[in-house]
């Protein structure tokens, strides 16, 4: 493989955040044919349908949705001293921890207390996350590195870890507010 062919394979291009003021630049690596992108495709079509599974009460991909519940759940609940809030991680995928994020799926895996999973054993499948996300590598100004933090924007794998991240992480906010009541 030549220089020119790492090149096509390890593309960067860029998306504006149009939520953010300023209107920043994401930058994006394109991994298409990233080494590591079929297993990556592969994890997520087993680990996603777990993951809906479990969230399916407490998550929404839905703005309206939210809006919707809200109005519904405020007609009856809704007392002086509700207070609502939101959360807005800056960076998501690549500000989780790799290693937590791995033991974010390990623990969604435990809690639905499944020994494999399309023949293959819990064990692997954690082996195989973490092969995907400790061998991110991208090419900047000529020079190749390997991302230590995070998952790769446009990884399929990346966005099922973060939303298992988040939901233990939303889990624990919960318990404590609930706990201080």
């Amino acid at each position: 493989m030549d220089e020119k062919d790492v090149h096509a394979l390890l593309a960067q291009y860029y998306l504006p955040k149009t939520h953010k003021p300023g209107t920043p630049l994401r930058p994006i690596v394109s991994d298409l044919k990233h080494p590591t992108i079929k297993i990556s495709t592969y994890l997520d079509q087993l680990l996603r349908p777990l993951f809906d599974k479990i969230a399916l009460k407490t998550t929404t991909t839905s703005g309206f949705k939210v809006m919707k519940q809200v109005y519904e759940w405020s007609t009856n609940n809704l007392r002086e001293e509700t207070l609502l809030c939101t959360i807005d991680i800056v960076d998501l995928y690549t500000m989780i921890p790799q290693t937590e994020g791995v033991l974010a799926i390990k623990k969604m895996l435990d809690y639905l207390e499944l020994k494999q999973i399309g023949g293959l054993k819990i064990e692997i499948i954690i082996r195989l996350i973490r092969f995907v996300m400790k061998n991110n590598y991208f090419l900047y100004e000529g020079q190749y590195y390997c991302q230590i933090r995070g998952g790769a924007m446009g990884s399929p794998l990346t966005l099922t870890i973060a939303n298992c991240y988040m939901f233990f992480f939303e889990r624990n906010i919960v318990k404590q507010i609930t706990n201080a009541l």
